[in-house]
């Protein structure tokens, strides 16, 4: 089993000394990885539904919250890391022109040493900030495949090309090519859709929450009727408090679990400190080595 740890660009993490503190901590204790969350912006008095709330909204319902840029992020500790995997959990992906960001994730995986970016993607929920990045809202989940696709082309062709519905290129050059001239795609969500989309396309599923097991079902019966091989893609799911269900987690084909460092996304936090990230490497982390 592998450890990730989520959430790990809020509080007082988005400031970068305790961030570096944070993501060296983890790389000590035996985490394999660390994860972003996003929002570009927190429109005031939203009305759109948070999904993992029962209050429908974000955390603690603070609106007014650093979130600093996930992969900005990621590249300020990838430089006091070495082997530590940069996690987005998730990049929300529709908001963002695909080239641009296949561009800036090669990037980051290539100055990183490159192997080290898992690029968790997820659609949104909050329509008020699409509609203040001037983004449609409704057509965001054919636009991730589309995307997703597109990055693909940018990341593996030594000259790209593709054409689609949202994005159309030919003949491009795109450097760095990320080294392997790949980057996982990491589906994130909730939702069958995610599920659904995570088994056509996805490298790994990220629910944000515990998965019931119907899900994973979702996603393993899309993945066989895309001819692909359901054991290939990687499951990260939230990290259950207890040994005991971790290792029934193994046994059900998950390969990491993700320990909350920050219970601003709703979740409570497992972990606060680096002395906490350090003390949960030596008393769980270490069991499963």
């Amino acid at each position: 089993m592998k450890f990730g740890l989520r959430y790990a660009n809020l509080g007082r993490y988005a400031d970068g000394p305790a961030a570096v503190e944070l993501a060296q901590a983890a790389e000590a204790a035996g985490f394999d990885s660390i994860w972003t969350v996003e929002h570009v912006v927190v429109p005031d008095g939203y009305q759109s539904r948070y999904p993992y709330s029962p209050t429908g909204r974000m955390g603690s319902g603070l609106e007014d919250f650093p979130i600093p840029d996930p992969l900005v992020w990621l590249s300020f500790i990838a430089s006091a890391t070495r082997t530590l995997k940069l996690g987005t959990a998730i990049l929300i992906l529709p908001q963002r022109n695909p080239v641009v960001t296949a561009k800036a994730v090669a990037s980051l995986d290539h100055l990183a040493g490159g192997g080290r970016v898992l690029l968790g993607i997820g659609v949104g929920w909050l329509a008020e900030e699409f509609s203040a990045l001037g983004v449609p809202f409704d057509d965001r989940g054919l636009r991730v495949d589309e995307y997703v696709a597109a990055m693909r082309a940018l990341w593996s062709q030594e000259r790209a090309s593709f054409h689609g519905r949202f994005v159309s290129f030919h003949d491009v050059f795109c450097r760095p090519l990320p080294p392997g001239r790949r980057i996982p795609v990491i589906v994130g969500g909730d939702t069958k859709a995610a599920a659904r989309r995570a088994g056509r396309l996805g490298d790994g599923y990220f629910p944000a929450r515990p998965a019931p097991a119907e899900l994973l079902d979702e996603m393993r019966r899309a993945a066989a009727a895309a001819g692909r091989n359901p054991a290939d893609i990687e499951l990260t799911v939230a990290a259950p408090t207890e040994p005991a269900e971790i290792e029934k987690l193994a046994r059900q084909g998950v390969a990491r679990v993700a320990v909350p460092v920050s219970s601003a996304a709703g979740l409570p936090a497992q972990v606060r400190t680096p002395e906490d990230v350090l003390r949960y490497g030596k008393e769980m982390i270490a069991r499963f080595k």
